[in-house]
Formats: structure tokens, sequence, C-alpha cells
């Protein structure tokens, strides 16, 4: 999967280098602002019991 992002990044490596990393923080930004806030509520991890 990463060897076919990285062949169809245009440009030399340095700017394949500047998209990928771009492409890497928006989807970690997409995730800790959208979908885990979303899915928070569902996760069971609030309610831990220690027997």
């Amino acid at each position: 999967m990463y060897a076919w992002i990285w062949r169809h990044l245009p440009g030399p490596w340095p700017a394949k280098l500047t998209a990928a990393l771009a492409i890497f923080i928006a989807i970690v930004a997409l995730l800790m602002l959208v979908v885990f806030p979303v899915i928070e509520p569902f996760v069971p991890f609030t309610r831990v019991a220690v027997l």
C-alpha cells in the first residue's frame, strides 16, 4: 500500500516526502478530531472494574 502511494505521488522524492507527511498528518487529524470523538461514547474503557 505504501509503495503504491509513493509511486503515485508526483515530483521528486523531497516533494513526495512532503506530500506523504501532509497526508499522514491529515489522516491523524481526521481521526483525532472527528472519528475518535464520535466513537468514544460507545467504547467501554471508562467503565473499568478491578475485581
